[in-house]
């Protein structure tokens, strides 16, 4: 057992998995796969993140609605949920490598569809019809990734590698934005959807060249997906720091899905800038999510799991609070910065907690069910913050959404999260 999984407590599933390594582990960048896998993420990500531009951007050109925006957020938030149901069973029955390569293929051939049509004339249905089937396959291919992570590194480098992933992913995030911002001021957002179909099958490239391990076999007994997916239910709920933590994201994934959309909603309408800006902060604020990356193995080694999830989320809801009133560039940009960092460094805090204390055999149904869980009301949330911001501005919404989350981390104090990580 690993002295994380000794300090964030024991449960269900708790000690080292077959995969670990029996000897010193080799530093991450002299092992060939995880380079590989690396270079594969970091490459889709830079992609990606022109999307993440891009489909809001396109919206906002054709309608000129913030709330339709949150509309599109909102329905591929809803398929991303409905589509976490069922991705872990299929993840643990299924060669792993295969499904990535083909998560990677689709999304790119769906994308390419956004700049194909749009050489006709803008059609918003086809973003509400490309959107949710991307975010459905995307959460098929988060659950796998999840799961590869440990079969790659092992459990004693699991914070760290998975630090390193993302710290690279918002690195090609600063350079992804900014490029994005400026290929939609000068050929329009449809050329940047683009680009990001071109990512994906460069991923795929790059992934049939990994070799994975640790594959679980396949289950004797072939199950329903309702019965896997409370198989996970059951294991969260059997572990007090992954129950807690499943109850209070799914209230700060329900205050925070929409905020992309609030700070570029409020960058074009409420201050005036045009698209470039909108990348330009967008890539100041994926600096912030490199900055968490970078040092969530290490705070998380001083400080433990509990304070270190716990002070996070505190900032940003600080952050989040203070958006709606910022009213020039540098400062959205620096509020955007902190809110990514620490929503990063809390993400990986938990990301690597499941990866560790989780049985290998039920990795992709455990994290199923957390995502499932996680984000179900986060489409609808994302829906009530983008219209309740075009109603009554950014700054009140903002302000009581910041505050809810400064409310859950208060609250995070008060469950077995305060004490995990806590040296004896």
């Amino acid at each position: 057992m690993t002295y994380e999984e000794t300090r964030c407590g024991s449960g269900p599933g708790s000690g080292t998995p077959s995969g670990s390594p029996s000897g010193p582990a080799r530093p991450l960048w002299r092992q060939r796969d995880f380079g590989i896998f690396w270079a594969a993420q970091t490459l889709s990500v830079l992609g990606d993140s022109f999307a993440l531009i891009a489909l809001p951007l396109l919206v906002l050109q054709a309608t000129g609605s913030l709330a339709r925006m949150g509309l599109l957020t909102a329905v591929g938030g809803a398929a991303a949920v409905v589509a976490a149901v069922f991705a872990g069973a299929v993840v643990d029955r299924v060669d792993r490598r295969r499904l990535l390569i083909g998560c990677d293929l689709v999304r790119m051939a769906l994308y390419a569809l956004v700049p194909s049509v749009w050489l006709f004339g803008p059609q918003i249905w086809l973003l509400y019809l490309v959107l949710p089937l991307c975010e459905a396959v995307g959460m098929l291919f988060a659950v796998g990734y999840v799961t590869v992570v440990r079969g790659l590194v092992g459990t004693e480098q699991l914070t760290e590698a998975n630090g390193r992933l993302n710290a690279t992913a918002a690195a090609a995030g600063v350079l992804g934005p900014l490029c994005a911002g400026l290929v939609a001021a000068w050929s329009g957002p449809a050329t940047a959807v683009g680009v990001d179909a071109g990512s994906f099958g460069v991923s795929a490239a790059c992934l049939a060249f990994v070799r994975l391990r640790g594959r679980p076999a396949k289950p004797a007994e072939r199950t329903g997906l309702w019965r896997d997916l409370r198989t996970g239910i059951a294991f969260l709920h059997g572990h007090p720091v992954l129950r807690a933590l499943t109850a209070l994201l799914f209230v700060f994934s329900f205050l925070t899905l929409g905020l992309n959309d609030l700070v570029i909603y409020h960058l074009k309408h409420d201050l005036g800038h045009d698209d470039g800006t909108v990348g330009t902060v967008m890539a100041v604020g994926a600096l912030g999510t490199i900055t968490g990356a970078l040092l969530v193995a290490r705070v998380r080694r001083r400080l433990g799991f509990g304070a270190t999830w716990t002070g996070a989320v505190a900032v940003c809801g600080l952050s989040f609070a203070g958006l709606g009133w910022a009213r020039d560039v540098p400062a959205v940009a620096a509020l955007s910065a902190a809110f990514l960092a620490c929503a990063g460094m809390a993400g990986t805090c938990s990301m690597s907690l499941r990866q560790e204390v989780t049985p290998e055999p039920l990795l992709g149904r455990v994290t199923s069910a957390f995502w499932t869980l996680q984000y179900a009301a986060a489409p609808v949330g994302a829906a009530v913050l983008t219209w309740a911001a075009e109603h009554h501005g950014t700054a009140p919404v903002g302000l009581v959404a910041g505050g809810c989350c400064v409310l859950i981390a208060v609250a995070a104090l008060c469950t077995p999260i305060r004490r995990s990580g806590r040296r004896p």
